[in-house]
């Protein structure tokens, strides 16, 4: 057949650490299990977007680094968000990114960002329970924590 359509094959084998991990409960532990998988030699540096994948009781199935970017910011890919999070079968993720320069306060481009992820996530019954802003020194900003979510 001339205009067959290649299958698309889609494999996932949850792990039984996964049963046993973190079930995260607010943006402290949020937090700090992101400053613990963040490279510190590159977090003052440029600009990382990562997403953290979640199973129906909020346990960590793992974190995604998405995109690396420049100093003032970072592309993020909708169709390879979500490519990851319905192939690891996650009903819901945690956003996340750093402000090299230290600066907390969500940008309006951080906020479209935000905006148009939890819109499209509503169509594969994802929830977005928060995004991150880090900060080199170890701060952070959580837009679920200042109702912007």
């Amino acid at each position: 057949m001339e205009h067959r359509v290649n299958e698309i094959q889609i494999s996932y084998r949850e792990k039984l650490s996964t049963l046993k991990s973190l079930s995260v409960t607010n943006s402290n532990e949020v937090a700090n299990l992101l400053f613990k998988n963040w490279d510190n030699k590159t977090i003052g540096l440029h600009e990382t977007f990562k997403i953290v994948l979640l199973n129906q009781s909020n346990k960590v199935k793992g974190i995604y680094p998405l995109s690396h970017g420049g100093i003032t910011g970072t592309l993020v890919d909708l169709r390879i968000l979500f490519a990851i999070t319905l192939k690891t079968l996650s009903v819901g993720i945690i956003l996340a990114h750093n402000h090299p320069s230290g600066q907390l306060k969500a940008s309006y481009q951080d906020k479209q960002l935000t905006q148009k992820i939890k819109e499209a996530a509503q169509l594969f019954d994802v929830k977005i329970l928060d995004h991150l802003i880090l900060a080199p020194d170890g701060r952070y900003y959580s837009f679920a924590d200042n109702g912007i979510l």
